[in-house]
């Protein structure tokens, strides 16, 4: 799961957080709350989550218990890949 984490924080730093120090994002801070991902910035999330965990995103699981923050994501696609 550490490897997950890792992967989604590069991907959301790189993506949406640009230059911002590492500590600028705690694992549980809220996306959406926090205006680090908007409504566009979730298909963005969800193409590369299909690509990089090879799994399909299911329009009834586009929910912010599944994709508003780090662990969220992690949990997701440890229940998506088990």
């Amino acid at each position: 799961m550490a490897d997950t984490v890792s992967k989604i924080r590069e991907f959301i730093f790189e993506n949406f957080l640009f230059d911002a120090e590492d500590d600028a994002l705690q694992n549980d801070t809220s996306f959406l709350e926090q205006g680090i991902i908007d409504s566009t910035g979730v298909l963005e999330l969800v193409d590369w989550l299909e690509d990089e965990f090879d799994i399909v995103v299911d329009d009834d699981e586009l929910v912010p218990e599944n994709l508003d923050s780090v662990n969220l994501l992690a949990a997701y696609i440890a229940k998506k890949t088990a």
